[in-house]
């Protein structure tokens, strides 16, 4: 028996870097004092998400996490300047491709919620006590961010 050599395809794309995203994490105070945060689902698969989005030119990165905020969410507040963590995941890319991402997530204390916005109707969305936000999410770094955050 002939033993073959190994050898891999010749069309495989080299890896791509991560590339980056900004997020926001809305959150709020309920009636008893606790914090609340917004999850929304995504567009495509309608898994539970927070907002977030590729960075927009011409503003930072917390400007461009609150910007999502508002168009997949409705919502607007005080952004913090830091990111309060950060996670990882892979998109799905058009080409069917998977994109290694990096999302810098920024809290979002939201002060005003408004009843038209960009994506209205295209997601759920849903205010949850952080332990419930975190076991929705399918991102183990996201969850654990959810599951350990403190305004």
């Amino acid at each position: 028996m002939t033993e073959r050599p190994f050898s891999l395809p010749l069309s495989r794309e080299p890896d791509r870097e991560p590339r980056t995203q900004y997020a926001a994490l809305p959150w709020r105070l309920d009636a008893a004092r606790q914090v609340e945060v917004l999850v929304i689902t995504s567009r495509e698969t309608r898994r539970w998400v927070i907002p977030k989005g590729w960075p927009i030119k011409g503003m930072k990165s917390s400007q461009s996490a609150a910007r999502e905020a508002f168009e997949e969410a409705g919502v607007a507040g005080k952004v913090t300047k830091r990111p309060v963590g950060v996670y990882a995941y892979d998109k799905r890319l058009k080409s069917g491709r998977l994109q290694h991402v990096r999302v810098a997530v920024f809290g979002l204390e939201v002060e005003s919620e408004a009843d038209i916005y960009p994506e209205l109707g295209q997601r759920d969305k849903a205010w949850l006590p952080l332990g419930e936000a975190a076991r929705l999410v399918d991102e183990p770094e996201l969850m654990v961010l959810l599951a350990t955050f403190k305004p």
